[in-house]
């Protein structure tokens, strides 16, 4: 099964748009959740990522942070290995 990849973006954000062709290029499926107007899933993303800003990207629940982020650990081929992990059987879902 592979990896559960969740990505927060809004409409407008240039960095959601790259965020989202590098998983694209990787063949990668994904939730797209958009954030715009939506200040609880904000507030829910500043708890769980530390972050105030979008993209932000979970593998398997595990908050990996934005587009800059990603790409770095894509050169460094860790993000590969994210991707190809499994989901934990009883893995909860991420709000919507």
């Amino acid at each position: 099964m592979p990896a559960a990849v969740t990505i927060y973006t809004n409409a407008w954000c240039p960095y959601c748009q790259r965020a989202k062709a590098l998983l694209s290029r990787k063949n990668i499926a994904f939730d797209e959740i958009d954030v715009d107007g939506r200040d609880d899933l904000r507030r829910w993303l500043v708890g769980s990522s530390g972050q105030t800003t979008v993209p932000q990207v979970f593998v398997n629940n595990e908050p990996l942070g934005g587009y800059t982020d990603i790409a770095s650990l894509d050169r460094s081929g860790k993000l590969d290995t994210k991707l190809a992990a499994n989901p934990p059987a009883a893995l909860p879902p991420l709000p919507r």
